[in-house]
């Protein structure tokens, strides 16, 4: 490392707290599937910031939305109409179904606003002191208090005790602990399609499926976090029409608005009348430029058909890994994804082995200390691709 990144490395562990593991790199700009560090060395970004610049870092339509909104409006409060935030909520609700939203700055926001309002809307609407909310083991949603504690893995709620009562994580995958943990004071079964910071676990569609007709028997929320599997990350717009779910409450964020904050809620239209006026709020959701960001990350989305796009490109991308393990069989245990949302579970140390990408100039997670996560910009090209996994065949060649 150079002196430069060294000094401020030690800035950084003076002025910051050191809540974050990072990475040995520094970032001074990015563009499109590109970063490049203090040197001006460039790195294929597999991560893209950890499932946000769907469309690229620094997308040039989407600077220019935000450079144009910033001369109209930026921010006024939610005490006021605001035409863009009714434009993209119809937008939201048109890939989806009837309903409403509520916007947020983040995705644990868009969790604890889902979280709030299944209680609300159980208490005021259905008349039920119905307030538990249950998740799966190896799930995450989120670094609040409440989110934390609906996460399905205890590392994250380390030191934080006590946590928020009315949460239970149930074992992933067994529909029959499932039955035997909805209760009369459940108010919903909140869920990822894909587990992503669990290691990229894609949940069965029968399993799915057979938690969406629990909910419907027990008169209970279905909800679906989809705040890093939305918006056409895993080959279509939302992960769960992969399998004809229709969830009660939706969140979503990262990439809703490609790298400028914005989350959002939705809610099918009964569950939505569990908020009212008062009962939830925040300063800055929806904001101007947030909502202009989002405006215009949808566009895109759609003329450019990212979705069908990342359909394609993740079966590539699954066929190149598929050579790799055929070829380092003693190294790579399996792989899985869904889209552009995929995991490589090594047999071998995972750390330096993603050491060694990086060094190449290839920047992905590492999940669970031995899955390689690529969650890459889903413009990403086929040769990028391609380099990567030539790469990563050469590594396990170098360890064999």
């Amino acid at each position: 490392m150079t002196n430069a990144f060294d000094t401020l490395k030690n800035r950084d562990a003076a002025a910051i707290m050191s809540s974050y593991g990072r990475y040995p790199l520094a970032v001074s700009r990015a563009e499109g599937c590109r970063l490049f560090d203090l040197e001006g060395r460039e790195y294929l970004d597999l991560l893209a910031g950890v499932a946000v610049t769907s469309l690229g870092h620094c997308h040039p339509e989407i600077a220019d939305a935000l450079c144009t909104q910033a001369r109209i409006l930026c921010h006024v409060s939610n005490l006021f109409y605001q035409p863009d935030q009714v434009r993209l909520a119809e937008e939201l609700i048109a890939t989806w179904q009837p309903g409403r939203v509520f916007y947020c700055n983040s995705g644990a926001e868009a969790n604890e606003g889902a979280i709030k309002l299944a209680r609300r809307f159980m208490r005021t609407v259905k008349n039920r002191d119905a307030y538990e909310i249950i998740t799966l083991t190896g799930s995450f949603h989120g670094r609040t208090l409440a989110t934390v504690t609906a996460t399905g893995q205890t590392a994250f709620r380390e030191h934080f005790h006590p946590l928020p009562g009315g949460f239970k994580s149930v074992e992933a995958g067994d529909i029959e602990a499932m039955k035997q943990a909805i209760t009369e004071k459940t108010a919903m079964v909140l869920v990822e399609i894909v587990q992503g910071e669990g290691g990229v676990n894609i949940m069965s569609a029968d399993y799915l499926t057979a938690i969406q007709n629990l909910c419907r028997e027990h008169d209970i929320l279905f909800g679906v976090d989809e705040i890093q599997t939305g918006l056409c990350r895993t080959g279509r717009f939302w992960a769960h029409q992969h399998y004809g779910l229709r969830p009660n409450i939706v969140t979503c964020a990262k990439a809703l608005g490609n790298g400028f904050p914005i989350g959002a809620v939705l809610a099918d239209t009964e569950t939505s009348n569990g908020f009212t006026p008062g009962s939830h709020a925040t300063t800055f959701g929806g904001s101007g430029l947030a909502t202009a960001a989002a405006l215009k990350t949808l566009e895109i989305m759609k003329r450019d058909k990212i979705a069908e796009r990342a359909e394609a490109m993740g079966k590539k991308t699954l066929a190149l890994i598929d050579d790799v393990m055929k070829k380092h069989p003693d190294a790579i245990d399996n792989y899985r994804g869904l889209g552009l949302m995929i995991g490589i579970e090594l047999k071998v140390p995972g750390l330096p082995v993603w050491q060694k990408l990086l060094d190449r100039g290839f920047v992905c997670n590492l999940a669970k200390g031995k899955v390689l996560r690529l969650i890459p910009p889903l413009i990403i090209e086929e040769d990028d691709i391609a380099r990567f996994t030539q790469a990563l065949s050469d590594i396990l060649d170098e360890t064999a």
